[in-house]
């Protein structure tokens, strides 16, 4: 849902990850679509129903531009997924200043976190879901803009590739809101910001230790 902020409705800001157990979001394809099945496409229709913004990193922009449009106008089982991508308004974080081609585009202006701000209050808008993005992700994260975290966690340690979470002083609490897993291994989970339970330490919880018996 929206949250209300200072008098205005706040449009809820999304992500949408595939993600191997160590965490790597740079997605390969010897171990992704392996894993790709009814289970997932309906996740993914979840993710992307009641969008009103895709907002876009340049390098997943430029993986969707070259592909979808192509998927559309060949006119296969996915050309109406690859329609439904390029009607939707497209809002792409970059610094470049070449055409952007494809339909319904167009640039965030300003720095990250003040332009995303601006359009979280726009009127009328309820849901903006950013696909991939892994560096806008991590911006949106440290800044605490983003409402919802969700995660389609593969059961394979992919080794190598880029990650979401980098190292830095901060962690980053979160709380399930809700998760499925998959016949393939495949488990969903939709997080929220959140708190840490409490402040304890090893001498709050050694009475916890299980026992010599």
């Amino acid at each position: 849902m929206p949250a209300p902020t200072g008098g205005r409705t706040m449009a809820t800001l999304v992500s949408t990850l595939f993600i191997s157990l160590d965490g790597v979001t740079e997605i390969d394809e010897t171990w992704h679509f392996p894993y790709f099945d009814d289970h997932m496409a309906a996740a993914v229709d979840d993710d992307y129903q009641g969008t009103d913004v895709l907002l876009i990193g340049r390098v997943t922009y430029d993986s969707f531009a070259g592909a979808w449009p192509g998927r559309e106008l060949a006119g296969e089982e996915d050309a109406g997924f690859a329609k439904r991508l390029g009607d939707m308004r497209k809002v792409v974080v970059t610094r470049g200043t070449q055409e952007l081609g494809w339909r319904a585009v167009e640039r965030l202006d300003g720095d990250l976190v003040p332009a995303v701000t601006a359009l979280k209050a726009e009127p009328g808008l309820g849901k903006i879901l950013v696909p991939g993005s892994v560096s806008v992700v991590r911006q949106l994260l440290a800044a605490g803009l983003l409402d919802e975290l969700r995660l389609l966690v593969h059961p394979v340690a992919a080794r190598r590739g880029g990650r979401l979470f980098d190292e830095g002083e901060a962690v980053y609490p979160l709380r399930l809101l809700r998760s499925e897993s998959f016949p393939t291994g495949v488990v969903r989970l939709i997080y929220a910001p959140g708190e840490l339970p409490n402040d304890a330490g090893y001498d709050d919880v050694k009475g916890q230790v299980p026992s010599a018996d």
